[in-house]
């Protein structure tokens, strides 16, 4: 049966309930896996998951139960579950689904020709990302893994006042772990890809930059514990940022767990970054035209000129607040009712290359992987973690640098960005480009 009609049953199946509101959402999926080893394939593995949740609302209670069966009894079953789930929460208000608005457009979300590729070239294109990982600098001796993942993937909501909304995409990513040695010394790095698109992810690069990370770091020493100027590159200044996301959430406001709460419209970023969450972004790896309880997806500028403008809203927060959903409702699967978090969050792209972030530079550091940064504390912002990278001396990089620790209060060092990059990249559906940080404490030998 095509999933609107398993919808049209559920409602069915509803006709004659004692209830003030319900929402269907059916998600359906189709995933491939390959990984690659020593130039033989080491997992091949497929999965075709669907299921049905269902939200019902009941003297101002919402309850929530799912199914991964299609079976009328089961379906039957998850509505009983879910009626009984209302009767026992705690009334609210606030509780509602949202009304029918219109939806962006959003192009380029799924490849039709991704169905006729043969499994042969998928497994091709880890082979050959193994293979130019090997040949990308003669130190890589290994390659952990290279692997190819795809998943076409349909999604549908419904509400019983009046929302409809449907889409699908596609996803693939490649990735690969490169290990480099030099005597006794190994070093290890990874890179990805993301696309829509079948044709939209470039092994070569990939391999290219795990190479790189990887040879890089060969000889990598100790330095002496010093406060220095300090960049980030995209990737750490994207997991420090990814630390602070649930801070611009209106439940995380509500619940006194953010750092930025009550301070809206204060100045507390640099005057440099502008922060955005946008989930109708083109190529954004959570891009979609409707959130996970059938909002639209919106562009939302959440700080600018370093002010911070406002917060993240569902539609239970945005009626708390007397505002209007962000369309920040997130729904990992059909298991799962809505929970809030960001779409496609990021700070906005600079115009200083990588290489003019370090000129000027007497001395510091290039920090280019950290180590248990979701350790930071989400609430003071303080944060202590290993970290590895570059030492820079007038303005340029001179030697790889391991062991040592970075330490500081997040909000401080978002404060102090003297500097923002123009290689804007996203590791999921976080991103940043590379930051140069007036001082950093950084302890060594």
């Amino acid at each position: 049966m095509e999933p609107t009609g398993i919808i049209d049953k559920i409602e069915s199946f509803l006709k004659g309930r004692s209830l003030d509101g319900y929402e269907i959402f059916l998600s359906a999926s189709r995933n491939l896996i390959i990984e690659v080893k020593d130039r033989k394939v080491d997992t091949f593995r497929c999965s075709a998951p669907i299921g049905v949740g269902i939200r019902v609302l009941k003297s101002r209670g919402m309850g929530f139960s799912f199914s991964t069966s299609l079976d009328d009894s089961d379906l039957l079953k998850m509505i009983d579950n879910a009626m009984t789930s209302a009767e026992f929460q705690t009334p609210d208000e606030f509780n509602m689904f949202p009304l029918p608005e219109a939806y962006p457009r959003i192009d380029g979300l799924f490849d039709e020709g991704l169905s006729g590729v043969d499994e042969g070239e998928k497994i091709g294109k880890a082979m050959e990302l193994e293979r130019l990982t090997l040949a990308a600098d003669p130190r890589v001796k290994k390659v952990r893994k290279a692997a190819y993942g795809e998943s076409n993937y349909v999604g549908h909501i419904r509400n019983s006042l009046g929302v409809s909304g449907s889409y699908r995409d596609t996803s693939i990513t490649c990735s690969v772990s490169a290990i480099a040695e030099d005597g006794n010394d190994s070093q290890m790095g990874w890179d990805f890809g993301f696309s829509n698109l079948f044709s939209g992810v470039d092994v070569e690069v990939i391999a290219k930059t795990a190479a790189d990370k990887a040879a890089g770091l060969l000889g990598a020493r100790k330095i002496p514990t010093m406060r220095c100027p300090a960049v980030l590159d995209n990737h750490v200044a994207t997991e420090i940022l990814e630390v602070l996301s649930p801070s611009f959430l209106a439940d995380s406001v509500r619940k006194g767990k953010s750092l930025l709460a009550k301070r809206s419209g204060e100045e507390i970023f640099s005057p440099m970054l502008r922060i955005r969450d946008d989930g109708t972004l083109a190529g954004g790896m959570v891009t979609a035209p409707f959130d996970g309880e059938g909002a639209p997806q919106r562009n939302t500028l959440l700080v600018e000129n370093g002010r911070l403008n406002g917060f993240l809203y569902d539609t239970y927060h945005s009626r708390r607040a007397g505002t209007v959903s962000t369309g920040n409702a997130t729904r990992s699967s059909s298991k799962n009712p809505p929970a809030m978090g960001v779409s496609n969050f990021f700070i906005e792209n600079g115009q200083t290359p990588l290489a003019g972030l370090l000129q000027g530079i007497e001395r510091g550091v290039l920090v280019t992987s950290v180590m248990g940064m979701h350790t930071a504390n989400p609430i003071s912002g303080d944060f202590s973690v290993g970290a590895a990278g570059f030492l820079i001396e007038n303005g340029a990089l001179t030697a790889p640098v391991k062991g040592i620790a970075i330490a500081g209060n997040i909000l401080e060092l978002f404060k102090s960005v003297e500097m923002v990059g123009n290689d804007l990249r996203f590791f999921g559906a976080v991103g940043a480009p590379s930051l140069r940080i007036a001082a950093l404490d950084v302890s060594g030998e």
